[in-house]
């Protein structure tokens, strides 16, 4: 990393001297020799015209003062008659020489102003720079020889070529000092960031100076600081959330979206006898099958289920209440029902035991009651034993109901279910309705379902005839009845709907609980035991369905279950009602 960085810098610093270093030899050599060239074109035009003022007042051998000429100005002088004959040359034989008629500097030079050329010399072999002024009859020309220039442009990209290498040198040590530095801070921010990611956030960096680099080492510094505080937060929570979940009785476990376990509580760790395996497959550490499909339930459909574990941990009953994480995973509590389970079959044996050693007494009681009825004349004897007769009755009717109640709890009812139409039982309802129908109370059946339901018909028969005797009893009032069902998703919805008095939003909640009563007096007065509600309520979920009840004050009350469809299409005759 370094060494890239280092030798990246160093390349770069390199390439741009050297561009540096080429661009000023070609500018400056360019400069200088077109200066040098100007000059020499000014002194030479000076040193022409004076060559010309001296041939005007020459009286003596001209080729002598050519070559004093061509001496002094140290350049190739000639002159040359007006129809282009070279009258003397200081370097070559005139009588030789061509005829310079048609030379651009000569043609000027006729014109009356002082003509310049370059160009190659056939008779020397040199490139000159001619310049020619005009004199009487003729002209008179200077060559400067270009090779003069050739060797001093020669000598001057000698002296920038160990100028630049020096130069060079020197900027390389230079840059090779600064790409150091700057590659040891970009070092320091590469080794920082490689702490933060092994999770050790008290790491810091050298800030220095106050550059873009110092800034950027700034931030970087300010953000660890940052990020230490902030995970030292989490971790205070994160310990005070194991304190808490480690305290709890409830055992907790926690899996990941690929359904591995994250974290488990003690509770969770001292249940299995395997204990928890942390990163691996939740099915490794719990087997049971109604625990691990409440949690893949609730991972994928993101929302709460609710199961009953049994085979977690010998002998013992878990209430499972699975829940979504936000990060795709899935948290699940486990209640331990064990000691409640056993509270309430205690409580079921002990009511169902009481119940049935009352039932041979109270018989018994009734029987010699109505006996004793029967053989009485009026009086207050007679009184006295209808009143023990009717309260036998009344406390048969609730052993009764007693002992009913605690086999549908416990499960030793057995439901015979059979495929049913809605209708079927509807009718069952209506025809007891009408066999024991008191007063003007009017019974409507409205069937809207054209399903199937898997029910046991006496149950079924049990729970409708209960929710219309409960109306009966306290929403004559209304004077009509309406029994129905209609089609619901995955099932049947009955109701049985009065339109009484209604029951107070209050007591809605309690209805379905053993012994409520909304109006005592009244449910004693008319003989109800108060357990009819909640033995429909049992027989209803042992169906696998809903029951609930609903009602307003003065616009009577509706009492509503629902029992599971039995098949899709419907294959019986729905036309009764």
């Amino acid at each position: 990393m370094r060494g890239r960085i280092f030798f990246k810098l160093l390349a770069s610093f390199a390439l741009v001297i050297a561009v540096a270093v080429l661009t000023i030899d070609i500018t400056a050599t360019t400069a200088w020799e077109r200066s040098l060239r100007d000059h020499i074109e000014v002194t030479l035009r000076q040193k022409t015209e004076m060559f010309g003022e001296r041939v005007q007042h020459n009286d003596g051998d001209l080729g002598k003062l050519v070559a004093d000429e061509a001496r002094l100005a140290n350049a190739r002088a000639t002159v040359i008659r007006a129809d282009g004959v070279v009258l003397a040359d200081s370097e070559a034989d005139a009588s030789g020489m061509e005829n310079h008629a048609a030379r651009p500097e000569f043609q000027r030079a006729l014109a009356g102003e002082v003509g310049y050329s370059t160009r190659h010399s056939q008779t020397v072999g040199h490139d000159f720079l001619y310049v020619a002024a005009p004199v009487p009859g003729g002209a008179v020309r200077l060559a400067y020889p270009l090779t003069a220039i050739a060797d001093a442009r020669r000598d001057i990209h000698r002296t920038i070529a160990w100028a630049s290498v020096l130069a060079f040198l020197i900027s390389i040590l230079l840059s090779a000092a600064a790409a150091r530095i700057v590659s040891r801070r970009l070092r320091n921010i590469v080794d920082f960031a490689a702490e933060i990611e092994r999770g050790n956030y008290a790491a810091r960096i050298p800030v220095g100076s106050g550059d873009e680099i110092g800034q950027v080492a700034l931030a970087l510094d300010q953000t660890g600081r940052k990020l230490e505080a902030s995970f030292r937060e989490l971790s205070d929570s994160r310990r005070e959330l194991e304190t808490v979940l480690n305290s709890m009785q409830e055992a907790v476990i926690a899996v990941g979206p690929d359904r591995r376990v994250l974290w488990a509580n003690r509770r969770m760790e001292a249940m299995l006898a395997g204990g928890v395996r942390r990163g691996q497959p939740l099915v490794e550490s719990v087997r049971d099958p109604n625990f691990l499909a409440a949690v893949e339930a609730s991972g994928a459909a993101r929302e709460v289920r609710t199961a009953r574990a049994t085979l977690i941990s010998a002998q013992k009953v878990f209430s499972v209440t699975a829940a979504p994480m936000p990060a795709g995973g899935v948290v699940a509590v486990l209640y331990d029902l064990s000691e409640l389970e056993r509270v309430e079959k205690t409580r079921r044996d002990f009511i169902a035991n009481v119940s049935h050693e009352l039932r041979t007494p109270l018989t018994s009681v009734q029987g010699y009651a109505e006996t004793l009825l029967e053989s009485t004349p009026n009086g207050n004897t007679r009184e006295f034993l209808e009143i023990i007769r009717k309260n036998a009755s009344r406390m048969t009717r609730l052993t009764d109901d007693l002992l009913t109640l605690a086999r549908v709890e416990s499960g030793e009812h057995k439901l015979n279910l059979e495929p049913v139409g809605a209708g079927e039982l509807l009718n069952d309802a209506g025809e007891c309705f009408r066999e024991y129908q008191h007063g003007e109370m009017q019974l409507e059946i409205r069937n809207e379902s054209r399903k199937l339901v898997r029910a046991d018909r006496d149950a079924v028969f049990q729970v409708l005839s209960n929710f219309i005797d409960n109306a009966i009893k306290y929403a004559s009032a209304g004077g009509r009845l309406e029994l129905g069902a209609r089609d619901v998703e995955r099932g049947v919805e009955f109701w049985v709907r009065d339109f009484g008095p209604g029951i107070p939003s209050e007591h809605i909640g309690r209805l379905f609980e053993r012994f409520y009563r909304v109006d005592k007096a009244r449910s004693r007065e008319s003989g109800g035991t108060g357990l009819g509600l909640a033995i429909a309520k049992h027989i209803v979920l042992a169906h696998g369905g809903t029951i609930r009840a609903e009602s307003e004050i003065n616009h009577g009350s509706v009492f509503v279950f629902s029992l599971p469809e039995a098949q899709r299409e419907a294959t019986f005759d729905n036309s009764r009602p």
